[in-house]
């Protein structure tokens, strides 16, 4: 089994910054790809960044320029700072990882438990 979680959400006036983390443990080989999707209330759940374990980062048009996404391969860690922030990015942000578990063969897609990060205009 592996569990992944997240900390950092709260609450920010527009503008202003967070930093998220996930770090990932249990019965880790490897983990090809972490990152960060978020869901707002009402809509569906969607992709913000990711990363991989080489360092190749992908955003979300909506955060370029905003977030950074980076990760501590020897902690199975991963963050996202986020500036300048606005309203629109409220949301429930999820950390997924794609992990190859010890003595697997296929790898699987886990989610964090969500933290919450609600930005006041």
């Amino acid at each position: 089994q592996v569990q992944l979680v997240e900390s950092g959400g709260g609450l920010v006036q527009t503008g202003g910054s967070l930093r998220l983390s996930c770090a990932a443990s249990g019965s880790i080989f490897s983990i090809k790809v972490m990152g960060w999707y978020r869901q707002a209330s009402g809509k569906q759940r969607e992709f913000v960044a990711a990363i991989t374990s080489g360092g190749s980062t992908d955003y979300a048009d909506s955060g370029k320029g905003r977030l950074t996404i980076s990760r501590d391969n020897t902690k199975n860690t991963v963050y996202l700072q986020m500036n300048s922030l606005k309203p629109e990015d409220t949301a429930v942000y999820y950390c997924n990882a794609v992990v190859e578990v010890v003595g697997g063969v296929y790898e699987y897609d886990y989610w964090g438990q969500g933290t919450q990060v609600t930005v006041s205009s």
